[in-house]
């Protein structure tokens, strides 16, 4: 029996190729692509450090939370594992839910005071 072998469409090639330069230099142009480019491969809470291979469990975390604000210096990004960035916007949510809940409650104070009068009551009894 005789393999026979299947000459590849070189236009199909040549277009995956392409595709795949395109993709990269988008990706080398979002806020990832650079900050993977300015800073080592080394989250900044746990000082995980990453490869090739387990580059995708490292996160862009925005300092400032606003995913808006990504000056070309990367003053406001910073590196972090997967579980670190989950970690930090978790506490950073409980202090948004914590300082309104303070706020809301201050509001709130009761002034009532049910032992207010007990003093005298006892001291009448004592008589």
């Amino acid at each position: 029996m005789t393999i026979k072998k299947v000459q590849p469409n070189k236009d199909k090639l040549n277009q995956i190729v392409t595709d795949a330069r395109r993709n990269q230099e988008l990706r080398e142009q979002s806020y990832r692509g650079q900050a993977l480019k300015l800073y080592p491969w080394i989250c900044g809470r746990c000082a995980r450090e990453f490869t090739h291979t387990t580059i995708t469990e490292l996160t862009v975390h925005h300092k400032n939370h606003n995913h808006d604000d990504n000056p070309s210096d990367g003053s406001n990004w910073e590196l972090l594992c997967l579980y670190c960035h989950d970690n930090e916007h978790q506490r950073y949510e409980e202090t948004r839910f914590v300082s309104t809940q303070k706020t809301s409650s201050s509001a709130n104070i009761s002034t009532h005071n049910p032992f207010a009068k007990l003093k005298g009551l006892l001291d009448s009894k004592k008589q």
